[in-house]
């Protein structure tokens, strides 16, 4: 079976609102899970061997893509949340993290020396990633803490508005050229990013807050789990322009299983087909290269297609790729290759 490393998931995030209902998340993670994109089960069906595990602190006041009679949609921005109550959730959910590593279940890996191991012994490969940087301070306090727990990518900002930056609308359709960059705390974050050897992901942040980390980052650009604008004229996904810079510094860019970045329509529909997914994928592959496109699901995040339905799905995407084309070495570095790559690049002490 095809192994996978995938770009981004919400497994954390979904957990922990267990926990907070009364539920074990060991048990929620480790037993099949009907209404779960991964569980232990489904991503050892699946070849689901690990990914980048976000914590994420949810906007309680956001409505996604409410179309008028066009289609078209645009969201509000999510109000901006306080850091105290941000580093209280992000801890919280890293602590979550820690709990499924001390119970075995998974392993929490800061090197790709690390990944390729729990890959071969068929254990879970979880990178801690932020999406979102509320729980910080503008003097970056607590960055060397988290880093020190197992922290190694980050998002400055999600869809919404912070002392690092500006995200992008859910919006449709929309430029990704939505607002103002980064601040200058978020370029000082950036910068210790680089040095600390973490990676920054650009997936949620403004156009121009996309080309102010271009300017200012040293380490490949990345987009977790974002489209072809090109396809999709959603704001959270990428024009030629962005894909071509990613090319020019040996980034990756995933594939967000998210319908309503997939669709032309930008609808929020489960009947969305994986040639729609290869479609992308194509486009990409004709950006940036076979080396810079990689998965990027969004499970346990967003509404996918009903033909992948979770992580036991992904088969039937690695078919969609073999009957587009795509060889067996292809397929390697867009399960998982692509991503080890700019790791191996990005995660300078590892």
């Amino acid at each position: 079976m095809q192994q996978i490393f995938d770009g981004h998931n919400d497994l954390l995030l979904r957990l922990w609102r267990g926990q907070q209902a009364g539920r074990d998340p060991l048990k929620e993670f480790a037993r099949a899970n009907g209404t779960a994109h991964i569980d232990l089960q489904k991503a050892g069906a699946g070849g689901l061997a690990g990914g980048f595990c976000a914590i994420y602190v949810p906007s309680g006041d956001v409505s996604f893509g409410r179309p008028d009679a066009r289609g078209h949609y645009m969201t509000p921005a999510a109000a901006p949340i306080p850091q105290a109550g941000a580093l209280e959730v992000t801890i919280a959910q890293m602590d979550v993290l820690q709990r499924l590593a001390q119970a075995d279940l998974l392993t929490i890996c800061t090197s790709v020396a690390a990944i390729q191991s729990a890959m071969a012994e068929g254990r879970f490969a979880a990178i801690a990633h932020i999406e979102g940087a509320e729980a910080l301070d503008a003097d970056l306090s607590g960055l060397q803490t988290l880093y020190a727990a197992g922290l190694r990518s980050i998002g400055p900002v999600w869809s919404r508005n912070n002392i690092f930056g500006h995200g992008v609308p859910f919006a449709y359709p929309s430029s990704p050229d939505a607002g103002p960059g980064l601040t200058e705390a978020g370029k000082s974050l950036v910068r210790a990013c680089n040095e600390l050897g973490i990676m920054v992901d650009l997936s949620h942040i403004t156009e121009q807050g996309f080309w102010d980390v271009a300017r200012i980052s040293d380490a490949p650009l990345v987009a977790t789990h974002s489209n072809a604008h090109a396809i999709t004229p959603v704001a959270r996904n990428l024009t030629d322009k962005q894909l071509a810079a990613i090319k020019d510094t040996g980034g990756v860019v995933g594939l967000n299983f998210a319908v309503a970045f997939l669709r032309e329509d930008g609808q929020e529909r489960s009947d969305t087909g994986i040639a729609t997914m290869i479609r992308h994928i194509d486009h990409m592959v004709e950006q940036v290269g076979i080396e810079g496109v990689a998965l990027g699901s969004d499970f346990d995040g967003a509404m996918i297609p009903a033909e992948i339905g979770s992580a036991a799905g992904l088969p039937k995407l690695v078919e969609g790729l073999r009957l587009a084309g795509y060889s067996a070495e292809d397929m390697d570095k867009i399960c998982f290759g692509n991503w080890l790559r700019v790791l191996r690049t990005t995660w300078r002490k590892a």
